[in-house]
């Protein structure tokens, strides 16, 4: 996203089920630091489980070794879309269509702190809870993720 001082780059990790974005990270760089340390706080913001896998696109911040340690330390295996197409990695692109068009694009964002706090207040609010998804019903991430968790439980 755009500020006054210049850019503050977004790294997610969506949940495949409920569409949720469940572990994110900002940073003035989008190099593998900030990839993975979205990914380290989506595994402390959730449970992952046997099958969870970490699926991105082939871009270099996904490359190095730290990247490949991260998942590793965290027992993820790796999974990547093949190189020239955004098709494998719909989920994120839907995620961020919408992040621009629901906020950004109506926003003029002055220091990248108000900018985070803005995107961080976006995601925890409006999107997981009030943004109708589609593919999930037309009901907001958290929604589907709670029913998931009690038909999960409960089988």
């Amino acid at each position: 996203m755009s500020t006054s001082e210049r850019w503050l780059y977004l790294a997610t990790a969506i949940d495949r089920r409920t569409k949720e974005a469940i572990g994110y990270a900002m940073d003035d760089h989008y190099h593998t630091p900030l990839t993975s340390r979205a990914i380290r706080n989506t595994a402390r913001n959730r449970k992952l489980t046997d099958g969870t896998i970490f699926h991105s696109d082939r871009g270099s911040n996904y490359r190095p070794a730290e990247h490949g340690e991260t998942l590793k330390h965290l027992g993820l295996p790796r999974s990547a879309g093949r190189t020239g197409t955004c098709f494998s990695n719909t989920m994120t692109e839907s995620f961020f269509a919408a992040l621009k068009n629901e906020r950004v694009s109506r926003m003029t964002y002055l220091t990248r702190e108000a900018t985070r706090q803005d995107i961080t207040r976006y995601i925890e609010s409006w999107h997981k809870h009030k943004h109708l998804h589609s593919a999930v019903g037309n009901r907001p991430p958290r929604e589907a993720h709670t029913e998931y968790q009690t038909l999960h439980i409960t089988a």
